[in-house]
């Protein structure tokens, strides 16, 4: 059974759009699509299909990892060239009964059903797009929740929980403000429509003995990237973490999912969450993915990060070299597409990638 994973770039911004295909040309195989980038990415997505898998050939499942642009506007036409059997997405105005209590009666529950659904036109071009093709075809798609515990092809869904989804719908940043100014300041929402002051950017030292990433960094990701879908998939002896934008809130509810499972182990491959943000990892939550820091020289796996072209102070270099120390060096997806791939066909026009160095300076 062979198994490939491939992060595509999405342009000068940073964005995720990953194929995964996994099985034999005798037995057939399963197609992923995880995330689509920027609308512009939806022609890198068909081009590498067509191209590397066939024309003809469907996506068994296509999985929004959350609800932000540069994850999701990109699926729009590679939803529109190819048959698709599952479509994995959150929709939060779907759970308005359980969070309109939040709004303070701000809204009539219809009012706000309709302004959920009007910040998000997107996912309704998908679901308009799949009501329109399910009524022109015998080969239906479904519309899925993707919550902690679902089951697409090989991977299980270690986070969101439905339960903390739904906590976070009144926080995220495309939901109807739910307080008022006054009381906004001292929560996330409050502080996500404050604008810092940019400073001049600083430098600090690192050793391979000196981690400074910090246990708590602030000001914390924000509630959208928190809801995103976290999945491990396995294949065998081999294990792949996704992750998207998934700050520590959701990768440890996913560490505590998969030790409950028996799951809990590092993985052969992961995605270094939302490009390389430092907002998004610690110590102890790598710690707890990817083990304790091991001697220098030590690989363990491998990463794959996102960063758009003109990112180049992504990944952060505290994130890459805390990923290093654990045994996982950093490969950054830029302007090629990068593989990683285990009994499959080589591709000879493609170049073995170099992962990123240890940094000695980093960002204060």
């Amino acid at each position: 059974m062979g198994l490939e994973i491939e992060f595509l770039p999405t342009g000068d911004d940073s964005g995720d759009a990953i194929i995964i295909r996994e099985g034999t040309a005798l037995t057939g195989y399963t197609i992923y699509n995880v995330d689509g980038g920027y609308a512009s990415t939806s022609d890198t997505i068909i081009n590498h299909i067509e191209k590397y898998y066939g024309r003809d050939v469907s996506i068994n499942h296509m999985v929004l990892s959350h609800a932000d642009d540069d994850h999701a506007t990109g699926l729009i036409k590679v939803l529109e060239r190819f048959h698709v059997d599952n479509l994995w997405m959150n929709r939060p105005w779907l759970f308005v009964d359980e969070v309109i209590q939040h709004f303070h009666g701000n809204y009539t529950r219809d009012g706000l059903y309709k302004d959920m659904r009007d910040l998000h036109p997107y996912l309704i071009q998908l679901e308009e797009l799949v009501a329109k093709k399910n009524k022109q075809s015998l080969f239906k798609t479904n519309i899925n929740h993707v919550f902690q515990g679902s089951q697409i092809g090989s991977f299980t869904v270690l986070a969101p929980s439905r339960e903390r989804y739904i906590r976070l719908i009144p926080e995220l940043p495309k939901t109807p403000k739910n307080y008022s100014a006054d009381s906004a300041t001292g929560t996330l929402l409050g502080g996500l429509f404050t604008e810092a002051k940019k400073k001049v950017a600083e430098y600090i030292d690192e050793k391979w003995n000196i981690e400074t990433l910090s246990s708590n960094p602030q000001p914390p990701t924000n509630a959208s990237n928190e809801t995103s879908v976290v999945q491990l998939g396995r294949f065998g002896k081999r294990s792949i973490l996704l992750t998207a934008d998934a700050g520590p809130e959701a990768l440890n509810e996913a560490a505590d999912y998969a030790q409950m499972l028996g799951m809990l182990a590092p993985p052969t491959f992961v995605q270094v969450p939302h490009h390389g943000s430092r907002h998004n990892v610690t110590p102890e939550v790598l710690d707890r993915w990817l083990g304790a820091r091991v001697p220098e020289g030590t690989k363990y796996g491998t990463a794959y990060v996102s960063v758009g072209a003109k990112r180049l102070g992504h990944p952060r270099g505290q994130v890459s070299n805390a990923f290093l120390r654990r045994g996982y060096p950093v490969h950054t997806v830029r302007t090629l597409a990068k593989r990683y791939s285990f009994d499959m066909d080589d591709r000879k026009d493609w170049v073995d990638s170099v992962p990123e160095p240890f940094k000695t300076e980093v960002e204060a």
